[in-house]
């Protein structure tokens, strides 16, 4: 299982050495103030808390809402409601303008692989032994991912109970704002063509719909590589009622327990100085405290806050505010295989643009080009490094100390024309393989325990199985698509090799 994985652990093995434009996510104060002006530093808010006390004085601001993360859901949610209420939106990490690793799309790999406390990405390596990352930055994982835009399908909307025609008219707020059309490098197009011909069909062409066969999807990158954001949604709010914090960390939600039932009135949290602060949501009969910290943070936050499995909160002197016993559970991660295709010259760099829809419940996508200077194979940015990457030849399990320093080794000398090429994705769509999160310790700054339970349900496996078998028929097909304008392909042998190492690892 040591290829299953996320589209940019696979990139890792392609890092470049560019360190010196690894900065902080904090970004250029003087860039985006003027554009944002609601967006302050934590240490900006003005009601400290006393260590004595946990609850209001009545002499500082509440709000309507309070949002507790930045991201792709928190920005947009917060955006909509200052339109009528006051907003108060809490965010972790800095900010991703003018962050260059951020920011464009050829710096994507490097937020990824910067380790470092200031990076956009907080890096974890769940119990499986899967590399994956954290977004820490407004924008959330917007800020972090590949960058590939679609709809959800009429199926999935219907099946979670939402309003079909609410959610219709919501996609191009979204898409008017951030989305764009990719400009369509030759590797996506190659690989478009190869799906086509082995039966993933109609070619759908361009569309933001979810539709079955292949089609092009929207980037939010633009056709100059630069990322757009959803922390761009916030300039669509009312500043006069919206309040952004970065560097803003909630340590956890308070609750008056007083009532027959617990009621959330406020959150603590620390400032970038490490400061203390409380805020409070107003006594308005509808007012609330929504936690959008992502499938990672949301639950750590509840169970942080009392929220949880009684007998795992006192395990840790938590007091327990509600007794719930599906908190952190039934958590799952899309299982993924990539197969890195070598072409005999460099390719132009892309994300996700190709995708094959397919009624077995794969996607197959591309993504091509990363880091191709002679240096790109040398460097070294930590555990998540160039060297070391995914130790794809190495099941997750095993990938001791040893492993690591081995696969360096060997890989050192390797030309850097060896990376010369794209690369082709198997991704299983709602896995039915579930997990679970538990608490490391009541710091939050510091990763919970996961578990995903890769391919634990045997259908993950058949249908992982049926991507492969699509993939081995992309790579063995060699049509002429694979020769327009991108190079011819060489290395059938290392194509063999990398089915070989799936089969044998989903053993």
């Amino acid at each position: 299982m040591a290829l299953h994985t996320k589209l940019f652990l696979s990139l890792f093995l392609l890092s470049s050495c560019l360190a010196t434009l690894i900065t902080s996510s904090q970004g250029d104060y003087r860039f985006w103030q003027q554009q944002f002006p609601f967006i302050r530093r934590a240490s900006s808010f003005s009601s400290v808390s006393s260590s004595k006390s946990t609850r209001s004085n009545g002499g500082e601001k509440k709000f309507d809402y309070i949002v507790v993360g930045g991201g792709t859901a928190g920005c947009p949610l917060a955006a909509t409601l200052s339109r009528n209420y006051s907003v108060l939106l809490l965010e972790r990490g800095g900010v991703p303008f003018a962050n260059i690793n951020v920011s464009l799309l050829s710096n994507f790999h490097l937020t990824l692989v910067d380790t470092s406390p200031a990076s956009a990405s907080q890096f974890f390596v769940s119990t499986d032994g899967v590399f994956n990352a954290r977004a820490r930055v407004l924008g959330g994982g917007t800020s972090i991912n590949a960058g590939f835009y679609t709809r959800a399908s009429t199926s999935y909307v219907k099946r979670v109970g939402w309003d079909a025609k609410l959610v219709n008219e919501s996609y191009p707020w979204v898409e008017k704002q951030i989305v764009h059309e990719p400009v369509f490098e030759p590797w996506q197009r190659a690989v478009r063509d190869g799906l086509l011909e082995v039966g993933i069909s109609p070619n759908n062409g361009f569309t933001y719909d979810h539709l079955y066969g292949t089609k092009i999807g929207g980037t939010i990158f633009d056709k100059y590589g630069r990322r757009h954001t959803a922390a761009e949604l916030l300039a669509s709010g009312n500043s006069q009622n919206l309040h952004v914090l970065i560097h803003a960390r909630v340590q956890k939600v308070l609750f008056d327990t007083t009532g027959k039932k617990p009621r959330a009135i406020g959150v603590i949290f620390k400032d970038e100085n490490g400061v203390n602060h409380e805020a409070f949501i107003s006594r308005r009969r509808k007012s609330e405290i929504i936690v959008t910290c992502g499938a990672i943070g949301s639950p750590q936050m509840l169970l942080l806050s009392g929220i949880g499995p009684k007998e795992d909160l006192k395990k840790l002197n938590i007091s327990v505010v509600q007794d719930n016993k599906f908190v952190g559970k039934h958590i799952s991660d899309n299982p993924l295989n990539t197969i890195f295709v070598p072409l005999n010259r460099p390719v132009k760099q892309s994300l996700i643009e190709t995708v094959g829809i397919t009624k077995m419940g794969v996607y197959i996508e591309a993504s091509s080009g990363y880091s191709q200077s002679p240096d790109s194979i040398h460097c070294h940015h930590g555990v998540a490094s160039a060297e070391i990457g995914q130790l794809s030849t190495i099941p997750p399990k095993r990938r001791t100390q040893e492993a690591i320093e081995a696969f360096k080794q060997n890989k050192k000398d390797l030309p850097h024309e060896a990376f010369h090429g794209g690369f082709i994705l198997a991704k299983l769509a709602y896995p039915k393989s579930k997990g679970h999160l538990r608490l490391n310790n009541t710091n939050p700054d510091d990763n919970p325990i996961v578990t995903f339970n890769y391919f634990s349900h045997p259908k993950d496996l058949q249908k992982c199985m049926k991507g492969i078998k699509i993939v081995e028929k992309l790579v063995r097909h060699q049509s002429a698509s694979y020769c327009y304008d991108v190079g011819q392909v060489h290395g059938s042998a290392d194509f063999k090799r990398q089915i070989r190492e799936i089969r044998r690892n989903m053993k």
